[in-house]
């Protein structure tokens, strides 16, 4: 397996549980882009556990996740959606589908892990005339009313940084720079116009999910995976803090995505 889709196997249902939801204001966006309210067919591109696909199953008549992680897959497959929703075994830049067909293509939080000029052009191909491609991307953390949460968050990911590099662990797996999507998209000469948008979402959490969200991170979990222990890369610690900081209650938590679109 490839490192890249092996730093996110065995741990999907957390992640599932834990990442947060697309929101229908993206959809709408997307849609207005477009020029559609039932779009023909969405393609999701390294759709993971569904959460980003399931989002266009109200208002597309077919919509395609495409997930080579079988672990992934699973939990995707496993989850009820509302109209027809396929999951596809192929890469981004070999979905096999027809060119023309899609009204939609997107990259949640996925697109930095894919070799961006081959999963552009295949975007292109499978789009129709006037249709979108977008690459989005969550701002991390969310902001959750606890600056010190927020805080332990930062730090414990800069330790697991460390260690990565430490460890040699990073130097497996490729990531493209978010910051350069919508340069890739312009650049690729597949796309007639682009630009970034950003909309904003808001979600309950608490302390639980707000650790959840820590070790759903890939470069977690392959230090976790690797035998490094939770106090040596500074999950007790912060644990403990956002314990104390963020409570059991629930409270909301404002998410802001960075939306890069492309238009063919």
């Amino acid at each position: 397996m490839h490192p890249n889709l092996e730093r996110f196997s065995g741990f999907a249902d957390l992640y599932d549980r834990h990442r947060p939801r697309p929101p229908q204001i993206l959809r709408d966006l997307l849609l207005a882009v477009a020029g559609t309210d039932h779009p023909d067919l969405v393609v999701d591109l390294g759709s993971g556990t569904g959460l980003s696909t399931r989002l266009w199953a109200p208002v597309a008549r077919r919509t395609v996740g495409v997930e080579p992680n079988q672990d992934m897959r699973a939990v995707a497959r496993s989850v009820p959606a509302d109209g027809s929703v396929e999951y596809l075994p192929t890469r981004s830049d070999q979905t096999g589908l027809e060119a023309g067909s899609a009204d939609i293509v997107t990259c949640s939080q996925s697109f930095h892990w894919m070799e961006p000029l081959p999963t552009l052009n295949e975007a292109a191909r499978v789009l129709r005339a006037g249709g979108v491609f977008a690459a989005y991307d969550c701002d991390w953390p969310p902001t959750t009313g606890s600056w010190v949460a927020e805080k332990a968050y930062g730090e414990c990911i800069d330790r697991v940084r460390q260690w990565e590099e430490r460890s040699d662990a990073d130097s497996r797996v490729t990531a493209w720079p978010k910051e350069r999507h919508l340069d890739r998209i312009r650049e690729c000469g597949r796309f007639r116009y682009a630009k970034e948008v950003a909309v904003h979402h808001v979600e309950t959490g608490n302390a639980d999910r707000f650790i959840g969200l820590l070790l759903t991170q890939g470069s977690v979990q392959s230090l976790l995976k690797a035998g490094r222990v939770e106090d040596e890369i500074g999950l007790t610690r912060f644990r403990e803090t956002v314990e104390r900081a963020m409570g059991a209650g629930p409270r909301q938590w404002y998410w802001t995505y960075r939306v890069r679109i492309g238009v063919v």
